[in-house]
This record gives C-alpha cells, structure tokens and sequence, in this order.
C-alpha cells in the first residue's frame, strides 16, 4: 500500500514539475535609456536573446523609458504588474528611500565598472539590496555599469569651482548632492530630454551618460565642451524583476537570467569602453569640440564632496544604513577605504 502511495506522489510530483518547466513568459521590460541610444541597443539585444537561452519558455521586449510609464515610476509599476521588469539607473528612486541613493550611485566608490560588479557579487550587493527591494515586490536579478560617464557642457568647466552657479542636468540621489556641494544648481530631468533643454539653454550641462550614449544622443552638436574621461559617475544598472513572476519561476529559468544577465553586463562594458574611445578620438579631431581632461587635483576634491555623503545619507534609514555598512566593509577589505 506504501509503495503504491509513494509511487502516486512521485507520478504526481513529476507532472508538477513538468507543468512547470512548461511555463511561459512573455516580458516587457522598461529602460531608463531613449531609444537609439547605445547602451539600449545592447539592452535590446540582450531581451532578444532570452527566448533562444530559455528554450523559448522566456520571451521579452525592451521598450525605451518613458514608453510606458515616466523613468522614475518603474518601481512602482513593476511591484503593481505593470510592467514586468527594468533596467535602470537605482538612484532614480531616492525619494522613496535614501538607501537607493547609496547603492545605485554612491560618488567616489568604484573607478571601473568590474569594481562595482565586484561588489555586488562577492561582496554582499546582490543579497542587500534585494532586502531593500522586497517590501516593493521586486526582485533583482543582477547588476551591470557602463565605464564612467563622462560630462556634457556647453561651457568651458575645468575644475570644482567652474562649477559654481552652473544649471546642470543631474539624476536624483548622491550625485545631485556632490553637484549642489560644488556650487552648481542641480534639476532633475529625464535623459530624454537632455538634447532640447541644452540647445535651448535651459540648462548649460549635463550628468548624462557615457561619451559614446552623450554621442549617440546629438548631445556634443549643441554640447561641445564635454568632459573626459569620466570620473565623478560610475551608477549601478540594475536588472530586476517583479518578485511574484520570479518565484514562479524554476530554479533553471532563474539560473538562466542570472546568468543572461551577467551576460548582458560583460556586453555592456565591453562595446561601451570600445565605443568611448572611438567616441573621443573623432571629438579631439573635431575642431569645434574640446574635451577637457579634469587634473587628478581636481578629481580628489570632487570625490572628496561625494564621499562625504556616503555619511549623510546612511543616517536618513535603516536601509541606508545596511548599504553604507556593507559598502564600506567590502572597500575596506580590498583596500580601497
């Protein structure tokens, strides 16, 4: 009797599963890059490639942001099913909790982006923050980062204090902080209308993106004085997903993203440093753009106003606080802190 009891659960446990790996998904993802930018393009190829990794059980489209809802409104959308997943800048979200700021963007922290995806997955990233994302029904998948992003300007900025009375573009969170610190007037606005507000002059600068994605977008014909390489920005580009459509899941679909997207951030950092130097060889050629190459003097004060928000910004949440802790325990076991 046993036996034959045992056995109808195994039958049964087998078509279960069975049942399962037949699951399908079809996903949108929304980006915090416009359409035709660089960086998109390689979230666009990386969606694609879903549905041959998965065995066609995974199928996704990347739509651009602000295709469905405004760039800073994906994690509410993904946690209420409107959209599935993002791919996306983290500091976006700081107003809903300061600990956003210090993992999506924390100034000073990482020189390269293998740094930053070092921290993540093997110094305690990936588990933190997908504490602090939780409560909003997200889950993150992984992390990627393109090199440091570099500056769009109309005007000649060659150290902190040209940046006093400057209005300037730049993203919510930490960075938007060290940029106020230096003396400029920081406004949020979303990446895609960055071209329009510099050519009509509602702004003189802007914290975009990388030199290629500035590039990409038009920015250096109205922008001509960019500032390269990079060094006040290097964000986190997280990956994530609404949690109820991940726990359903098998563990194979999940490995399978996981590593889709590890996938996706090697790619990312790959055609993006490429792309960069491409990118600033054609501008030093050009005689109408000058690229101005900050000293490393001038560097350390930047960092210096970033840094010290690390501190700020730990004291504002709980959360913030676990950011802060485990950051600053990883630098300091590379010997970075």
């Amino acid at each position: 009797m046993f036996q034959r009891l045992f056995a109808a659960v195994a039958i049964t446990g087998a078509l279960a599963t069975g049942a399962m790996a037949q699951q399908s998904y079809n996903l949108k993802f929304q980006s915090s890059d416009p359409s035709g930018s660089a960086a998109y393009k390689v979230q666009e190829a990386w969606a694609a490639s879903l549905a041959e990794k998965s065995g066609g059980t995974i199928k996704a489209e990347m739509v651009p942001a602000g295709a469905i809802v405004e760039y800073n409104e994906t994690l509410d959308a993904i946690g209420a099913g409107i959209l599935d997943g993002h791919v996306t800048d983290s500091s976006y979200f700081t107003g809903k909790d300061p600990a956003f700021a210090l993992i999506g963007n924390p100034v000073g922290a990482y020189s390269e982006p293998e740094e930053l995806l070092a921290y993540f997955n093997e110094g305690g990233g990936n588990e933190v923050y997908n504490e602090i994302l939780a409560p909003y029904n997200l889950h993150f998948i992984g992390a990627a980062a393109q090199p440091a992003e570099a500056m769009a300007s109309k005007i000649p900025i060659d150290g902190v204090d040209d940046f006093k009375g400057v209005k300037m573009r730049a993203p919510e969170g930490m960075v938007q902080s060290a940029f106020a610190m230096a003396g400029a007037v920081p406004v949020n606005l979303p990446q895609s209308e960055v071209f329009t507000s510099l050519d009509k002059g509602v702004i003189d600068a802007a914290d975009v993106t990388t030199l290629a994605t500035n590039d990409s977008l038009g920015i250096h014909d109205v922008a001509k004085h960019p500032i390269y390489p990079g060094f006040h920005s290097l964000p986190l580009n997280e990956v994530s997903i609404n949690k109820d459509t991940w726990e359903s899941m098998t563990e194979e679909q999940q490995a399978m993203m996981v590593q889709s997207v590890s996938d996706y951030a090697t790619n990312l950092i790959e055609t993006m440093r490429g792309k960069n130097e491409e990118v600033a060889a054609r501008l030093e050629a050009d005689p109408e753009v000058t690229i101005h190459n900050w000293s490393q003097e001038e560097r350390k004060k930047f960092r210096a106003f970033g840094t010290e928000q690390w501190k700020k910004y730990a004291e504002q949440s709980e959360n913030a606080q676990k950011v802060y802790d485990s950051l600053t325990a990883y630098l300091k076991s590379q010997g970075r802190l």
